[in-house]
């Protein structure tokens, strides 16, 4: 049961109405009970059971490092729930590669991790703010249950801070309109760029990179662009249905995208894109290395990056093109350590400071560097990447069976549902229209939404599709 699967949108109402009808003091009961419903969904229902482990483990060790003084006991305590979860999520994603084949294909259906990664990074996060006493121990293992298991946010994130969601859900459930309208309105929007722009985009991402030596050229390019939108729609299009879901129970969730693609510095990328993901390996990975190498200065921070970015290569996943990934972006950001003292000097001496041009120009080589990083990240494959990077320049190529690999129609939907996006993005940041559609007839606002729902029927691509964050 996915966000864009049919079974979702029926579960979704049937949740809500359970909860509305249940007294305030077992809300909590009901949300937890169909959270674990909900993940015992999926194909893989073990990992329930791997679900409440972690949450015994975390919970154990962050009620025992509350109540205990002696440091070496907290230490040990710490380190023991650290590594334990850590060595959960090491079985999970990567016993399969490193096992006898003949083992491999016997449990390769129990070494599936679909969610694993973001419960255990918030597992993670747990013990070390309750050791560092940035945050209290849970008392409540109920209330901590739903925190590590809330359906919106179980399978890609965000990967919530316990001092961010265990207090919201101790508060007492307050029915507004406006909160529900703006979490299907949340959830409507993320619909659309999942299941009619990414999955559009899809079409003309997948026969480049499915099979690489049929084309070269400028589809190569067009096809990287293409991929960088996909990815950015897929994923943030989740988070947005999981934010929406979750307003609907009077819950925040955090924003894990802020207009990634118009950042003007890689740093500045990282801080728009998988915004939750980039803070925890900003606290949990970067930040421990940088305080270990001060005493090397910039080199400590550069090669502080290097790792932590070769680290979440490898968290995607462990092949050659995902470490390249992230080791590319370790080499970005390092490079940036040094060349930054010198390019405020620059900026200054020319007056270039508050220069529109320049910015602009500082988002297009962002961009077309995040682009081309995403090249290794679709391909997995690092021949088959460099292939394609080879054979980017080699001319116009069959730009026109591109265009038309799946016929006129669907070249007139995608562009159609580009425009939408475009026009939506204006109409939300620079016009008024929004506040004055609110203020309209209830026939008029509905008429409206009928529409809209008839237009994403027309533009539907497929149900059920997976979300390219989901394996991770």
């Amino acid at each position: 049961m996915i966000f864009n699967s049919l079974l979702y949108i029926l579960f979704l109402p049937v949740v809500y109405i359970v909860f509305y009808i249940t007294k305030d003091q077992h809300r909590w009961l009901v949300l937890l009970l169909f959270s674990y419903g909900f993940y015992a969904s999926l194909n893989a229902p073990h990992l329930l059971l791997v679900l409440i482990l972690i949450t015994i483990i975390s919970f154990y060790c962050g009620s025992v490092l509350g109540r205990t003084t002696d440091e070496t006991k907290r230490k040990w305590v710490f380190l023991a729930g650290v590594t334990g979860c850590i060595l959960i999520l090491v079985i999970f994603k990567y016993l399969h590669i490193i096992m006898p084949s003949s083992f491999a294909n016997i449990y390769s259906s129990l070494l599936v991790s679909i969610g694993i990664s973001y419960f255990i990074f918030q597992s993670v996060s747990y013990i070390v703010d309750v050791y560092m006493e940035i945050h209290p121990p849970e008392q409540h293992f109920g209330h901590y249950s739903l925190y590590m298991a809330f359906f919106p946010k179980l399978l890609q994130g965000p990967i919530e801070r316990a001092g961010d969601l265990l207090p919201q859900l101790k508060k007492p459930y307050v029915f507004n309109y406006d909160t529900m309208r703006s979490g299907m309105h949340l959830f409507a929007w993320g619909l659309f760029k999942k299941a009619i722009v990414a999955d559009r985009l899809s079409l003309y991402v997948n026969p480049v990179y499915g099979d690489v030596h049929t084309y070269v050229g400028l589809p190569f390019i067009l096809a990287t662009y293409a991929y960088a939108m996909q990815i950015f729609f897929d994923f943030s299009g989740y988070t947005d249905m999981a934010r929406g879901t979750a307003r609907l129970f009077g819950l925040s969730l955090t924003e894990n995208f802020n207009s990634p693609y118009l950042a003007p510095s890689i740093a500045d990328f990282w801080r728009r894109w998988h915004i939750s993901f980039s803070r925890w390996i900003l606290d949990y990975i970067f930040k421990p290395l940088q305080m270990s190498w001060r005493n090397l200065g910039q080199h400590g921070s550069a090669l502080a990056l290097l790792i932590t970015f070769f680290i979440s290569g490898i968290w995607h996943g462990a092949t050659w093109g995902f470490v390249l990934w992230g080791v590319l972006h370790g080499v970005y950001l390092a490079a940036s350590t040094y060349y930054r003292p010198y390019q405020k000097k620059l900026h200054k001496w020319f007056k270039l400071d508050k220069s529109k041009v320049l910015r602009a120009w500082q988002v297009l080589v962002t961009f077309n560097l995040v682009s081309f990083s995403w090249i290794f990240f679709r391909m997995g494959s690092v021949a088959d990447a460099w292939y394609a990077i080879i054979h980017m320049f080699s001319g116009i190529g069959n730009v026109r069976a591109w265009f038309f690999v799946e016929g006129n129609l669907e070249l007139v939907r995608t562009a159609l549902a580009l425009f939408v996006i475009v026009i939506s993005v204006i109409i939300k940041h620079y016009t008024r229209i929004p506040q004055t559609f609110y203020s309209q007839p209830l026939l008029a606002r509905w008429t409206c939404y009928c529409v809209i729902c008839f237009l994403m029927l027309c533009l539907y691509v497929r149900a059920d599709s997976q979300f390219i964050y989901f394996k991770f």
